[in-house]
C-alpha cells in the first residue's frame, strides 16, 4: 500500500533562476527528500519553463519525489525592469506549473514600496484578482510567504502577506479559493508571535509550508531589548531552532494538510557553507522523525489480522 506518512512530504527547495534547478535536483535526488520546490528571483531569465519542467522531473526520473510549488518571489506591484520580470515570471509559473507536476506557485505578493501597509491594498487587488483568475483557471493555487523581508507595517519594500492582521486584509480583497499562504513558524517567532495558534485559525489558507525555524535570544531581549546592537532572534535550519514540529506537523495533519514542506536553507548562522547540507540533511531526517518515522502497516504489522479484534 502507499505510505500515509507521506501526505506531507519532507523535501527541500532548489535555485532555478539560472537554468541550474534540474542539475541540483540530480545532485542531491538520492539524499532522501522527497519532494522540491524550485523558485526563482526576481526573474526567471527568459527560460523556458515547459523544457525546465521537463529536465527537473527527468532528474526525478523514477524515484518517489514530487514537485508540488514552484516559487517566484520579487515585487509584482511595482514597475522597475525586475517588477516586471516578477510580474512576467508569475504569469510564467502558473501557465507552466503543471509541466513540473506542481499545483502551487508561492512568493511574495509585492509592496508599494516606502509606503504604510494599507497603501498598497488597491494594487494588490488589481493585480492578485487577476491572476487568481489565471490561476484558477490552470486549476493552480497561489501560496503568499509570511516574510517581511525587513519590512514592517509602515513601510517595506517586498511582501505585506507577512503579519496576521495583513492576512485578515488581504483576504478581505481577494476572496478567492485559491489565494493562501506559504506558511512557516520562523517568521512569526522572528516577530515574537506564537505560530501554533495560527495553523488551527489559518489552516484553510495553508497551501504549502516551509520548513525553517528560529531561535529567539530570550535573555538579549530582556537585557538589550529588539532593537539594540545584539542579535535577538537567528534564523534557523528545522532540528536547531525552538519550533516544536512535532506539534507543527500533528496540528497540520489534524486540520487536513497535504503537501510539502520545503526546507528552506541558506539562513543558518552555524550549519551554512560547507555545512549546509549537512543541515539541510539533518533537518530531512528530524522533520521525518516528528512525522512519526517510518510508515508501520498496522494490517501487515498484525500478521494479516484484524487489529481491531480484542
Amino acid at each position: 500500500m502507499s505510505d500515509p506518512a507521506k501526505a506531507i512530504r519532507i523535501g527541500t527547495m532548489i535555485s532555478a533562476s539560472n537554468g541550474e534547478a534540474a542539475e541540483r535536483i540530480g545532485q542531491i535526488a538520492d539524499l532522501g527528500f522527497e519532494s522540491f520546490e524550485p523558485f526563482f528571483w526576481q526573474t526567471t531569465n527568459g527560460q523556458d519553463l515547459a523544457e525546465l519542467g521537463k529536465r527537473c522531473r527527468d532528474a526525478i526520473g523514477d524515484r518517489d519525489i514530487t514537485i508540488s510549488t514552484l516559487g517566484m518571489f520579487g515585487n509584482p506591484l511595482e514597475d522597475e525592469p525586475l517588477d516586471r520580470d516578477t510580474m512576467q515570471g508569475w504569469i510564467d509559473c502558473i501557465d507552466n506549473a503543471h509541466h513540473f507536476g506542481a499545483d502551487t506557485v508561492a512568493g511574495f505578493t509585492g509592496r508599494i514600496r516606502g509606503r504604510p501597509l494599507e497603501d498598497s491594498l488597491p494594487r494588490y487587488k488589481e493585480v492578485w484578482s487577476e491572476l487568481a483568475r489565471r490561476a484558477a483557471d490552470k486549476g493552480v493555487k497561489i501560496a503568499f510567504e509570511n516574510c517581511a523581508m525587513d519590512g514592517n507595517w509602515q513601510t517595506g519594500d517586498w511582501n505585506i502577506a507577512h503579519n496576521p492582521d495583513a492576512w485578515e486584509l488581504i483576504f478581505n480583497e481577494t476572496p478567492d479559493d485559491n489565494i493562501g499562504l506559504e506558511w512557516e513558524p520562523c517568521h512569526q517567532l522572528v516577530y515574537l508571535i506564537d505560530p501554533m495558534p495560527q495553523i488551527r485559525k489559518w489552516a484553510d489558507k495553508i497551501f504549502h509550508v516551509h520548513g525553517k525555524d528560529a531561535t529567539v535570544r530570550h535573555d538579549v531581549i530582556r537585557e538589550h531589548g529588539i532593537f539594540g546592537k545584539h542579535p535577538f532572534v537567528f534564523m534557523r535550519t528545522p532540528g536547531f531552532g525552538d519550533s516544536n514540529w512535532t506539534d507543527i506537523i500533528s496540528e497540520l495533519r489534524l486540520a487536513g494538510y497535504t503537501g510539502s514542506i520545503d526546507i528552506e536553507g541558506w539562513h543558518d548562522p552555524v550549519y551554512r557553507d560547507a555545512l549546509e547540507m549537512t543541515g539541510q540533511v539533518h533537518a530531512l531526517n528530524h522533520l521525518k522523525s516528528c512525522r512519526g518515522g517510518d510508515f508501520v502497516d498496522e494490517t501487515t504489522a498484525y500478521g494479516g489480522g484484524d487489529p481491531s479484534i480484542q
